[in-house]
């Protein structure tokens, strides 16, 4: 049962990279939510927050997409994501897209709904962890969008360090980008490139297994860089690490 003050029903916002390339990401943060007592509600109407055509100047077709998510989310409940990114984009930018606009009002109470899976957890749900997992050490890698539009910097930290058999060794490069950025790894590829090298280079040195981090665009790239390197660190996305760790 939830907590007196807690929400017992929240929304679940899926992402396009949840979607189509990390699917048991998004299931394990359902499952997160289900466990700690609240009711999941997947709208089928949903689809991309809009960031890709809001940050290449496309900003009609951008309003058309969040417009879509507004009416999607309709029920006054939180709307949990599993993505700093899209989450920053949704609560921090729709406001913003509709400034002047009739719809003004409706962006802003639908940000106003908009949280971080990881902050939800901590600051809403409490939830606690029991970890049944063999000892791992582990590293963080926090994305630009989570730490600077949603403040999300302590929140999955947090999590991980309830896990009594996980060790975090953070790394000295965490506050930088790690170069993807959505269209900015396609515009500029070369820079990108040197920018994951060089966020590789950071997580490695920390000798972790794993780097865990909650966001999968951030993942893909920093994975990819890895694989193409021949590195032995895995990657993964916090919300099914955590169940993992839970379910041993």
């Amino acid at each position: 049962m939830p907590l007196p003050g807690r929400p017992d029903t929240v929304y679940y916002f899926g992402t396009c990279l949840v979607d189509l390339f990390y699917p048991e990401a998004g299931l394990a943060g359902m499952e997160l939510l289900k466990r700690a007592g609240m009711r999941v509600v997947f709208p089928a109407d949903q689809s991309c927050c809009g960031q890709p055509a809001r940050n290449s100047g496309y900003f009609d077709e951008a309003r058309a997409v969040a417009l879509r998510q507004i009416k999607a989310f309709p029920q006054p409940w939180p709307i949990v994501v599993p993505s700093g990114s899209c989450a920053g984009m949704m609560k921090t930018h729709y406001p913003d897209l509709f400034e002047g606009r009739p719809e003004h009002e409706a962006a802003k109470a639908f940000a106003s709904r908009v949280f971080e899976l990881t902050d939800f957890l901590v600051n809403v749900v409490n939830i606690r962890l029991t970890d049944k997992g063999q000892p791992l050490t582990v590293t963080w890698h926090g994305s630009c969008h989570s730490m600077r539009e949603m403040g999300v910097v302590d929140q999955p930290k947090a999590l991980l360090r309830q896990l009594a058999n996980v060790t975090l060794v953070e790394n000295g490069r965490e506050k930088e980008c790690c170069g993807f950025g959505g269209t900015f790894a396609v515009r500029q590829p070369e820079i990108s490139a040197a920018m994951v090298a060089d966020k590789v280079a950071a997580l490695e040195d920390t000798r972790a297994a794993r780097v865990v981090s909650g966001d999968c665009g951030c993942l893909m790239n920093i994975t990819g860089a890895m694989g193409k390197k021949g590195s032995p660190m895995g990657g993964q996305h916090i919300a099914q690490f955590l169940l993992e760790r839970v379910d041993g």
